[in-house]
């Protein structure tokens, strides 16, 4: 009996593959002859929130099923584009078609695509951006979240299997990925599962520093893009959290100063940049907003970043690693990835610089 759908489409992170995800990918493959799994949250350093990386997700999915189901599934990396819905869109509409040029051989025929999932809170609004497709609404499976299955996971490194086997018992978590896991935690990849494990431990330490208070805080950042002969300053991260990361000069704002004053502040600090700061506020271009709600695990931070254009010079100024920096150094601009950025840098430099 011919299948509804030639292509069906499941967008998610799969942070970790959870048994809810695995019921979309059961029915999906009921439905259609294919089915297209992106794999969110590409090409990012693993953090609280994305752990594990795309072949890790993909691995996860894949020994869950069987051979011939393998057959019918194909999986690609997709990339956030935080600040840019518009450009997300269309990322994914390029990656399908191409992906459906590939594998559909039925000639002189348009294939069928379709989009399948369920609208569990506000990360499931793509579902309504792909008007164009057809969709297959799937049932909540025992309301499985990703979120607290990974904090269980990251909350005590030396009980993991105890929470793996607790979260596999409640079908949380299927026993292919269970194994995963376990491996991952205690064998394949055990040193990066126990950074993982202490900045985990960091973070909740530093929220109890406010949780008496009344509401949840809102921090204020400042973060400077500063950009010179084709080159951006960057720094390496000293401490947790994003320890060993890149990142763009900054911090927080203090209570007697603006935001451009503490924007310069910590790019003095920081960079030990050797430009003159009457210099450096001439040349601010111009600053924006960033304030996704998920940009960083401390608590909700919005930051202002200011936009610091130098004149072109063969010499770039020197800079030297201060405060909360390891290091400081210019990075040529083609040299950028996003697998080595902390938090949402990468899309704050993309948007400050003109990308998108």
């Amino acid at each position: 009996m011919p299948k509804q759908f030639d292509f069906l489409v499941f967008i998610g992170r799969f942070q970790p593959f959870h048994s809810g995800h695995l019921k979309v990918v059961q029915k999906a493959l009921t439905q259609a002859d294919k089915l297209i799994v992106l794999i969110g949250s590409a090409h990012q350093p693993r953090s609280l929130r994305n752990p594990w990386q795309f072949d890790e997700r993909d691995a996860m999915m894949r020994a869950c099923l069987s051979t011939a189901e393998n057959q019918q599934l194909i999986t690609a990396p997709l990339m956030d584009v935080t600040y840019n819905d518009e450009l997300w869109v269309k990322n994914v509409q390029s990656t399908i078609q191409g992906l459906v040029t590939a594998h559909f051989t039925t000639p002189h025929k348009h294939p069928r695509i379709g989009l399948i999932g369920h609208s569990k809170d506000h990360s499931s609004y793509y579902l309504n951006l792909f008007p164009q497709w057809g969709s297959v609404a799937v049932d909540d499976y025992l309301n499985i979240n990703a979120t607290p299955i990974r904090n269980a996971l990251l909350a005590e490194k030396e009980t993991v299997q105890s929470t793996i086997q607790q979260l596999q018992t409640l079908d949380h978590l299927p026993p292919a990925v269970a194994d995963y896991l376990v491996d991952f935690s205690q064998n394949g990849h055990r040193d990066v599962f126990h950074h993982l494990c202490d900045e985990f431990s960091f973070i909740q330490r530093y929220k109890q520093g406010w949780e008496v208070a009344p509401y949840q805080p809102t921090f204020v950042t400042v973060d400077a893009v500063v950009v010179q002969s084709g080159h951006i300053l960057l720094v390496e991260r000293k401490a947790s959290p994003g320890k060993g990361l890149l990142a763009l000069p900054g911090g927080f704002v203090d209570g007697h100063e603006t935001l451009k004053d503490a924007c310069i502040r910590e790019l003095k600090e920081e960079t030990k940049l050797k430009v003159p700061v009457p210099v450096l506020y001439g040349s601010i271009r111009h600053n924006d907003v960033f304030d996704d709600p998920y940009r960083s695990m401390r608590g909700r931070t919005i930051t202002h970043a200011f936009y610091i254009e130098l004149k072109p010079n063969q010499a770039l100024p020197k800079v030297k690693g201060g405060d909360d920096a390891k290091q400081a150094f210019w990075l040529p601009l083609s040299e950028l990835d996003p697998a080595h950025l902390f938090e949402d840098h990468y899309f704050i430099i993309q948007k400050m610089i003109g990308q998108y």
